[in-house]
């Protein structure tokens, strides 16, 4: 049985003090969250996160990870580094860092490998965008995205993945996948994983993350196909935050 997932992507937003406010105001109202919550929160906040959050339910992780230990990559954050301030997850390959920020399915499997040799459990995205799916290639668009993270992977490194799902055309604008193509996908990708990794494919989480809120998450997870959401704009409040983790 695989347990939901449900991980806030705050993007660049919160300072330090807004984060300790968020973490104490989520704790109460996720205490008895029968899924696995997670904040995925900027570099700076992730210390704060996970010492507000010891000895709780939620789990901290960072949007990002360098796929070297150490050197010269100016702006980069060492895997090390995130689990010496308490980061247990990590984003890779969110669509925005792939659009503005120049990564690859290459240096996506890189950073996947780095974070998996270091004990942090990944987060890794894929997804379409607008053209990509009118134009009748989100199949093959997924099919080569999730071969190009999983190039040289073991099953027992793609047991510790959770894969998340955004179309890139519903993320921050309030258009939202219906549920059928959702689910549709959805199995897709568990088939291209299947073809790589056999029955292992059944036991990876793969949430769906695509401007998934409080009014559609029940909606979108009733099939069982979906295993969660990477949430943007509704994990930025923790009244809104906790409305998905409910459904």
């Amino acid at each position: 049985m695989r347990r939901r997932i449900i991980a806030g992507n705050w993007k660049m937003n919160k300072t330090v003090s807004e984060t300790r406010d968020f973490v104490n105001g989520l704790k109460p109202l996720a205490a008895d969250a029968e899924c696995e919550v997670v904040l995925c929160v900027p570099f700076t906040d992730v210390a704060i996160a996970a010492e507000t959050a010891k000895g709780t339910n939620i789990h901290v992780g960072a949007q990002n990870v360098a796929w070297a230990e150490s050197g010269a990559f100016t702006g980069e954050i060492s895997a090390s580094m995130l689990k010496d301030v308490g980061a247990e997850f990590v984003i890779i390959g969110h669509s925005e860092r792939r659009a503005m920020f120049g990564d690859t399915d290459a240096t996506v499997n890189k950073r996947l490998k780095t974070a998996l040799g270091a004990g942090l459990k990944p987060i890794v995205c894929i997804g379409e965008t607008l053209d990509e799916r009118e134009g009748g290639k989100t199949e093959e668009v997924l099919a080569r995205q999730v071969k190009g993270f999983a190039e040289g992977l073991t099953k027992e490194d793609m047991e510790k993945v959770v894969v998340a799902y955004e179309p890139v055309w519903a993320i921050g604008t309030g258009k939202t996948a219906t549920t059928e193509v959702a689910v549709e996908t959805v199995k897709f990708v568990r088939s291209v994983l299947a073809e790589l990794f056999g029955e292992v494919a059944n036991g990876v989480r793969i949430q769906y993350g695509g401007s998934m809120n409080g009014n559609n998450a029940t909606a979108l997870m009733a099939s069982g196909d979906i295993d969660g959401g990477l949430i943007g704009g509704a994990s930025l409040k923790p009244e809104e935050f906790i409305k998905v983790i409910k459904a």
